[in-house]
This record gives structure tokens, sequence and C-alpha cells, in this order.
């Protein structure tokens, strides 16, 4: 009986996993993440402006130079067809989205897509799409079920927001529901892509995102998925990865002297609080909305950038790094327009290039820095400076990093209560030999970071 009742269930799977319709709950989410999510390195893709073409075949170009990097996840900011009707600028937003299964013909096809994947898959990197599940174009091909919108007292579709491009989603229609399941549905099986980055994932009820979740990967397991949001109850289950906002804001503020290394620690207590262990919290000093609306990371962090930029990669969880960083691009790109990134370009005296390929390397290298379940736990040397001067450790096993950071703008002498670093130890990047450190001079902004394998 127990071995028919075991054919039965996997006749049913590979029926979900064939209907293009299926669209109800067929697995149940582990709490477990992929095995290949723990040190990876998310890139994040802006299609119309990478290359003067601005299409999939000239951005696949890249790909080589990205592995080179040691990029893991290449998440593309969506590349579905864009409204017309009250479209910002020229070209509209990206997140505007008029058909969710059709891709914008600027970037070209979709087995111009699948071609991407195909080879990031050869290449070793995983490949993500964003999603927009609050709202559609004022177009959309959805428009003609009102009933799948939210409306005011006049009958009115609602934009959220100040989003005047866009029309809010009701949740409260199972139909529309059904619909957004299947889509999300159709890119994995059509397109082998590896999960999704969820636009304000925050906007949409959970028991959908934990439906979509497990409709997911009743076809592909080891699915991704990252939230744009800061909720621990979406990481319970149905979401791999959140934006640790509330971090980053941080630490523009300390590059701008206008807080101390108290706010970092304050964060990151409040984030371990919030949060279950397996939640990963996502590091950034970039991506496209800080970069197009708030500055550039040289803008909000000045020569504390790099500095940022490996803090990032040292702490638990995964860093990020939008399109151009690896180049010091230094400049704002257009939104709504055709806009390129100049490749090269050196925004400072930091070879960014060499710092992430380094950065990159380095993280895999190092299982104490692997994030959270399989990392090794963030902590404290205490230290004489400790409003400026962050110092701790990570340890797994044999492997441990010791980390200090100067986050002020002045030269430093710092001493520990004990000694850190010591036989068997090597320095990042140099790799060479560490004595035992009592205390160390720093200048402005100045980091290091010790290993011992």
């Amino acid at each position: 009986m127990r071995k028919i009742s075991i054919l039965l269930f996997a006749a049913f799977l590979l029926f979900a996993c064939k209907s293009n319709e299926a669209t109800e709950p067929v697995a149940t989410v582990s709490g477990e993440h992929a095995d290949w999510v723990y040190d990876a390195t998310i890139y994040e893709v802006n299609v119309r402006q990478y290359t003067t073409e601005g299409t999939f075949s000239a951005f696949e170009q890249h790909i080589p130079r990205l592995q080179e990097l040691g990029v893991d996840i290449l998440w593309f900011m969506p590349i579905q067809t864009i409204g017309e009707v009250d479209r910002k600028g020229t070209l509209g937003s990206y997140y505007s989205i008029q058909n969710y299964t059709e891709v914008n013909g600027e970037f070209g096809t979709l087995q111009d897509f699948k071609s991407v994947v195909d080879k990031a898959h050869a290449s070793g990197i995983k490949v993500i799409l964003d999603w927009v599940a609050n709202h559609t174009s004022r177009d959309a091909v959805w428009l003609g079920n009102e009933d799948w919108y939210v409306t005011d007292s006049d009958g009115k579709i609602v934009a959220p927001y100040d989003w005047s491009d866009v029309a809010k989603l009701n949740y409260d229609n199972e139909d529309m529901r059904d619909a957004m399941v299947r889509s999300m549905l159709w890119w994995v099986r059509e397109t082998d892509i590896d999960g999704f980055r969820c636009d304000v994932a925050n906007e949409v009820p959970t028991d959908f995102w934990l439906r979509v979740t497990d409709s997911l990967k009743a076809i592909k397991p080891d699915i991704f998925m990252l939230a744009e949001a800061e909720e621990p109850e979406l990481n319970n289950k149905a979401f791999d990865a959140y934006y640790a906002w509330d971090f980053h804001h941080k630490m523009n503020m300390v590059a701008k002297g206008e807080s101390n290394v108290d706010s970092l620690r304050s964060s990151l207590n409040k984030m371990n609080s919030r949060f279950d262990d397996r939640a990963i919290p996502m590091y950034f000093t970039s991506n496209h909305d800080e970069n197009s609306w708030n500055g550039t990371e040289f803008e909000r962090m000045g020569d504390a950038a790099s500095t940022f930029a490996a803090l990032t990669y040292v702490l638990p969880g995964m860093p990020l790094i939008y399109n151009g960083q690896e180049a010091g691009f230094n400049r704002r790109l257009e939104f709504f327009e055709k806009d390129n990134i100049d490749w090269t370009a050196s925004g400072s005296e930091h070879d960014f290039t060499n710092l992430y390929e380094q950065l990159n390397a380095f993280k895999k290298l190092n299982p104490a820095l692997f994030t959270q379940e399989k990392g090794g736990e963030l902590v404290e040397f205490e230290n004489n400076m400790s409003d400026k001067v962050w110092s701790f450790k990570r340890v797994k096993g044999e492997n441990e990093v010791h980390c200090v950071f100067n986050f002020t703008d002045k030269d430093v002498f710092v001493s520990f209560d004990e000694a850190i670093a010591g036989e068997g130890f090597k320095e990042f990047p140099s790799e060479t030999s560490s004595d035992a450190i009592e205390s160390v001079k720093l200048k402005a902004w100045e980091y290091k970071l010790y290993y011992k394998n």
C-alpha cells in the first residue's frame, strides 16, 4: 500500500510539472536554501543601459567577464513589455508591465533571453528575474478584468503611491492570483530561470507568496526568492533573502559623518533579533533605485565606497553588485530613457574590478563568511575606540576571518583587548603572513582582513 501511495504521489508531481495550468501548492518549503546560495554574490543587470545596443545579445558577450569577476547570480530587472498609457519618459519604467509573458522587443526576443540563460548556466551562473506582482501598466492585457484591480470610491483603478503609470492589482480576486502564479511558472518552464527578485514584496499578501514558492519549488526545488522588503514574516518560509535597507541607510549616514559605528551595530542587532536564522540579508552599496534617485555610491559614500563594499562581503549575508560598480562607474543612470554605462570609467583611485574579483574569491575561500546557517557567527573584538573602529571575527571550524574597519575620515591608532590574527593567518589581499596584532594604525576608511584556513 505504501509503495502504491508513493507511485501515485510521484505521478501527481509529474503531472503538475507538465501542466501549464498548475497553480496550487504541490510542494512544501523545507526551510533550507539551495547549496549554491550560501557563498553567492548577486549581480543586478539593467539591460537597457548595459550596452550601446541595450539588448540581450549584446549583454551575453559580457558573461565570460562576469564569470571571471566571480558573480554567481544574475538578477535581470523586468524584461517584459512596458505600458504606453501614462508612460514616464520616452521608454517608460521597467516596472510598468503590459504583459507578464511577453518580452520587451527593445531587448530582443524570448529566444535571445533563453540564449543568455543557457550561456549563464554553462558558465556556472544562476539567473533570476525581477517580478512585479503588485501592479501592472495602465494598459495591461489584464485590464479587461476590472475586478482584478483595486478601485477607488468612483470606480477608478488606483495607482499606488505617486506611480501614475501603473495600476494596483486586487489580491482579493482568486482568478487574478491564479493568473499571476501561472505567469511565474511560465518563465521557469520556458526559460529555466532560477528564481525571482520580487518588487515591493511587502505590498502583496504573504499567503500569496507562500503559494507561489510552493508551486515554483514543485517544478524547480532549488528556486531562489529575494524580497524587496525588510519584513520577517515574508522570510519565515516564502523568501530566502531580503533587502537590508536599514543597514544600507546607516552605512550612508556613517560615510557622511552623520553617525558612527554604534549605528551599524544597532542595525545588525535589530536584524538578528527580528529575523530567523534562515533569512538572508542582502547588503548593497548601490542598486538601480539608489543609483538613479539617491546618487551613486561615490555621491553617498565618497572615499568610503570601497570600504563599505568590503564590509558587505564579510557580514553574515549576501552581497550585491549593481552593474557598472565593478568599473567604478560614477554617474546616475537615466531611468526612463536610453543611457549607457561607461565601462572605461574609473570613479576613484580604487581599481573596483580587481577589488570585486578579489572579494568574490575571498568569500568563496572562507566558509566562515558564508551566509546564515552555514557561515560563522559574528563576534566582536573589543577595542579602545569602538565608536570609530569595528573589529570582529567569524569562525567556522578551522577557518577564521578577523576584520578591522576604520569607519572615519581620520587616521586612527587602535588597540585591541586581545590579540588578533597570529600564527597561520594571512592578510587579504596580499596573502602575506600575519603576526599576532595587539594594535594597528589605520588610515582614513582603511580596513584590514586576516584569515586562516
